[in-house]
């Protein structure tokens, strides 16, 4: 029983290591066009010079 004194801060701090993770991907625009890429995986056109 004691271990859950140290099992249960690991887990809250990891748990908020991936919440802030999300959060700064979210602000950071990184899934802003889903559907864009999903069409570029598919299609057979290479862009040789991506968007900035």
């Amino acid at each position: 029983m004691q271990i859950l004194a140290y099992l249960i801060p690991i887990s809250l701090f990891l748990g908020g290591v991936g919440l802030v993770a999300f959060i700064y991907t979210v602000r950071s625009d990184q899934y802003s066009d889903p559907d864009g890429d999903a069409q570029r995986i598919l299609s057979g056109q290479y862009d040789d010079k991506p968007k900035t």
